[in-house]
């Protein structure tokens, strides 16, 4: 089942972002971290354009993705305090506005048949009407990126492009959940509740649908309207009505402040030996320097193999899952992005491991993205054995793009393949080896019994154990 989520952008949360000067390429990177976003966004300004590079998920937050200062700021990122005038406001009718965002598809869009939708025709069509506002201009471009059928690609008003943008805070305010709109059903499903956060400690998971919010049905809506609905101020609550395995279940959650910490690690005695356990909870801004800290202090311990555990792993920056790749694997392929011609970009391994010790990778559903990348990666190279269930299966890259009223767009312009051309965003990753775990079983071991996580009452961590025994004979 295929899912939607802005890619590697959008979740529930208020994000810090940083920007930074990527000295190989010289352009500006802005990293969005925590839950509201699943991504790094590579961002070359050309006026008031920022194209980003992302591969995951909607995000429920009261962040904004701030307008980037000139000159760049190298260690630190502040918005910008630029406001629109009056001038540039009038600048466009409703009519070049709905021209700008159709000439945008056109130039950009990943398909160049448009998803079979004759896009001159569609043009014709929306500019042979008359318009006497912007808010109508809103409607007709909604209507027309609809023809699409691509939730990714979508139009958001001023105040739904101001609840994109991040601040600088670094303070995270939600439940704790990533969202998005499967692609067939149209339905608003959880991509993975981010652990020890409100939503995840009162029994949400990974493929719950979400039917109502506050009482109001989520048929027909999108993840920019259902974001507006789920945030809120600390302490405030919202009530979801999930569907899970055809059954309503009903949940009243507190929003809070969240604090995440991306990475935990132990040094386990097994059968196998002494192991490295390393889990990581998402693909934050500092989650590459925590690894690579856990490799360095377990290495020294002279541990005889690892276990990184990717479970319930929604992503987060795209940078990290190279970063993070590059420590296990010496060489080959990491990741590709293919745009609409057909041209490739590579991202491959630097000669730089930190460890050549075998390796077993747990994944479950609530694995997306970037978790997919770091997995796919180390799989198709046969780095690393993957234990668990299939991952969640989504990997696009989207370009989002500001216009003259304050409004903005987020258009598909590229997607990823593993190093084998497998596609994430439809297929999501197989493991290995096959763990599956039911409802009551991921309940039980996730709420009620967490001290059983990663212990031989873990089903998933045992059998990662038993393999990585035969790995090392």
């Amino acid at each position: 089942m295929g899912t939607v989520a802005l890619p590697l952008l959008q979740i529930e949360m208020a994000i810090a972002s940083r920007a930074r000067l990527d000295t190989a390429t010289g352009q500006q990177k802005v990293h969005i971290d925590g839950t509201k976003t699943d991504s790094e966004v590579n961002i070359v300004s050309q006026g008031d354009t920022y194209t980003l590079l992302t591969n995951t998920s909607h995000s429920l937050a009261s962040a904004e993705l701030a307008k980037l200062p000139q000159p760049i700021p190298v260690q630190s990122f502040k918005p910008s305090t630029q406001t629109v005038s009056n001038s540039t406001l009038l600048k466009r009718s409703p009519k070049e506005l709905i021209d700008e965002v159709w000439q945008i598809i056109y130039r950009q869009y990943v398909d160049s048949s448009f998803n079979r939708v004759n896009w001159q025709a569609v043009r014709r069509e929306y500019l042979n009407k008359s318009y006497s506002s912007n808010q109508e201009a809103y409607k007709s471009i909604r209507e027309m990126l609809k023809k699409l059928n691509d939730p990714y690609t979508r139009f958001m008003d001023p105040q739904e492009f101001k609840n994109l943008q991040t601040e600088t805070s670094g303070e995270l305010t939600g439940i704790g959940i990533q969202i998005g709109l499967d692609d067939k059903t149209k339905q608003l499903i959880v991509i993975a509740p981010i652990e020890d956060t409100p939503a995840f400690k009162v029994g949400i998971l990974a493929k719950d649908i979400i039917t109502n919010i506050n009482g109001k049905s989520t048929k027909g809506m999108d993840t920019d309207q259902a974001v507006s609905l789920i945030r809120g101020e600390p302490g405030t609550k919202v009530n979801l009505t999930i569907l899970r395995n055809g059954q309503k279940k009903q949940f009243t959650i507190t929003r809070a402040r969240i604090e995440i910490h991306p990475v935990e690690f132990s040094q386990k005695q097994s059968s196998a030996g002494k192991i490295g356990y390393i889990r990581l909870k998402q693909f934050s801004a500092n989650a590459a320097k925590e690894v690579r800290d856990a490799i360095k202090n377990l290495e020294s311990k002279q541990v005889t193999g690892y276990i990184l555990d990717l479970r319930n792993n929604p992503g987060g920056l795209f940078s990290s899952s190279v970063e993070i790749t590059r420590m296990w694997l010496n060489q080959g392929a990491i990741v590709s992005m293919i745009d609409r011609q057909g041209e490739v970009e590579r991202e491959v391994a630097n000669g730089r491991a930190l460890t050549n010790k075998p390796l077993v990778i747990l994944v479950d559903q609530g694995s997306a993205s970037a978790s997919e990348i770091v997995s796919g990666a180390l799989q198709d190279n046969k780095r690393a054995v993957l234990v668990g269930s299939k991952t969640f299966g989504k990997g696009l890259v989207q370009s989002v793009r500001s216009l003259d009223d304050g409004s903005g767009i987020t258009v598909t312009i590229a997607k990823y393949h593993t190093p084998s051309g497998r596609d994430i965003n439809k297929q999501g990753i197989n493991p290995d080896i096959a763990v599956n775990l039911n409802d009551k079983q991921l309940q039980n071991l996730w709420l009620q019994e967490r001290d059983k996580i990663a212990t031989l009452a873990d089903p998933q961590f045992a059998k990662a154990v038993q393999v990585l025994g035969s790995l090392k004979r």
